[in-house]
């Protein structure tokens, strides 16, 4: 497992989703594998830079990690900030009209979409936000 830990600033996104995408253009991975992950990082990444902290500068940590079989890459960010699970919250009603709709949500229903499989954990005062990808 590789990990990157860095400053939880919305002005790190790009080193962030580097760290990420170079490794699945190595692996030879399409490029709807690599759009769909750049928008779950950027969901993730700037959620924790935006509130996990605020309105302090925290750490976040990234890991990534491989497997073959089947092939799939698992992406962690971990942070020490506020406690905060978002899978605890319900999906948008996306069938209803804008209006009607609540404020929020709409950001970790998109990375839901878009990952295999996303787990949350508060262990050792951390947030652990844990998401697999199959490519």
């Amino acid at each position: 497992m590789e990990k990157l830990t860095i400053e939880a600033t919305v002005e790190n996104l790009a080193e962030v989703t580097e760290y990420i995408t170079s490794s699945l253009e190595e692996k030879d991975c399409s490029m709807k594998i690599i759009m769909q992950m750049e928008l779950v990082i950027e969901e993730i990444f700037v959620n924790v830079a935006s509130y996990a902290y605020r309105p302090y500068i925290g750490l976040v940590t990234v890991t990534k990690e491989f497997s073959d079989n089947p092939r799939a890459i698992t992406i962690s960010f971990i942070d020490s900030g506020i406690a905060y699970n978002p899978l605890a919250h319900e999906d948008p009603d996306t069938n209803a009209a804008i209006e009607d709709r609540d404020i929020g949500g709409l950001g970790i229903f998109l990375v839901k979409k878009n990952v295999n499989e996303i787990s949350y954990e508060r262990s050792n005062g951390q947030n652990i936000l844990t998401m697999k990808k199959l490519f």
